[in-house]
């Protein structure tokens, strides 16, 4: 299995400062391949931060990773999933979300008795700002 590249803390604050207007309900939606960055480099973010292939967290149409030390699953669905879109995701990933409230309010499907990622979260407190990403 090929190795990825770690996720830089400022390479991950950069892709989200580009969304941050948008997360915080001030502009337009971005572009498309902005929006795909940031979310693509935070699920390999969360990846680093808590290796392992039990959990599988998807943020179609952009990415899924697996996550999570413990069981590995390697065919069929996946018993532990996370399913979210991708304004969710970024606003749990920033700190702008938290995860019983988006369980709460419908926006976060967790299935499984592992998928609560909320130890993980949030990767960054704000785009600027150390956080457990780093």
């Amino acid at each position: 299995m090929t190795q990825r590249r770690r996720i830089d803390a400022r390479e991950l604050r950069g892709a989200l400062a580009v969304v941050e207007g948008w997360l915080d309900g001030e502009t337009v939606a971005p572009a498309r391949d902005e929006l795909a960055r940031a979310v693509r480099l935070s699920l390999r973010a969360l990846a680093q931060l808590a290796p392992g292939a039990t959990v599988e967290v998807r943020v179609p149409p952009f990415a899924a990773v697996q996550c999570v030390a413990g069981p590995r699953h390697t065919r069929g669905t996946p018993p532990n999933v996370v399913e979210t879109d991708p304004k969710t995701w970024l606003e749990l990933a920033t700190a702008r979300q938290t995860w019983p409230t988006a369980l709460a309010e419908g926006r976060v499907a967790a299935s499984g008795p592992r998928a609560d990622i909320s130890p993980y979260l949030p990767l960054l407190r704000s785009p600027y700002s150390a956080g457990s990403a780093e």
